[in-house]
């Protein structure tokens, strides 16, 4: 592994996790232990644009899964809408230690970004939560933003809908806080995701 990467695992695994954030995370660790019944376990993590936020999550559980080795787990990402994988994001995932190749160029890149070379890459793209790429049913949805989590009630083919929004580092963009900003909403999602995988 990447020694940023294994640097960047240490530093989420002692990060402090507020007390109301436990309450969302063990909604979600209850929605895992009842799909866990079926084996394989699905998260589809949705934000409007699937341009950041749901693209963390997607990355980060994914890893996570691998380093707990908990193979079960599949992780996801979409949006009410494609747009594009937001550089930002891009920037902040290498700068903490995956393996990033761009697969394609365009108006809506496509990017593969391992958490180790001879790992499966995870596939990035924008895409909606319902593209053929992402699971139909039996799936837990992950809304990652409060806009995305108002204007979708009810996600067809989720078996759970669990609301865990961030703020959007989209408000950063272009200041001096920028770096810093992705880099400590990625840190927060890692961390929180890590505490759900360490307490199944």
């Amino acid at each position: 592994m990447n020694p940023r990467l294994q640097s960047t695992l240490t530093q989420i695994a002692s990060r402090p996790i507020p007390e109301d954030r436990k309450i969302h995370l063990q909604e979600l660790i209850t929605a895992i232990r009842a799909a866990s019944v079926h084996e394989s376990v699905r998260l589809n993590f949705i934000c409007t644009h699937n341009s950041r936020r749901s693209h963390l999550g997607q990355v980060w559980l994914q890893t996570l899964a691998q380093v707990h080795k908990k193979q079960q787990f599949t992780a996801y990402s979409g949006g009410t809408e494609a747009t594009a994988v937001a550089p930002q994001i891009i920037k902040t995932l290498s700068a903490q230690g995956f393996d990033i190749h761009a697969l394609s160029e365009g108006s809506n890149p496509v990017y593969s970004i391992k958490y180790q070379k001879d790992s499966a890459p995870v596939i990035a793209l924008s895409k909606t939560y319902d593209h053929p790429m992402n699971p139909s049913g039996n799936f837990i949805a992950i809304m990652t933003c409060s806009e995305a989590d108002e204007g979708c009630p009810f996600i067809a083919g989720a078996t759970h809908r669990i609301p865990l929004t961030y703020q959007d580092p989209k408000h950063s963009d272009g200041s001096q806080e920028e770096a810093a900003t992705y880099a400590e909403r990625s840190l927060q999602i890692a961390t929180e995701l890590n505490y759900v995988l360490t307490h199944l």
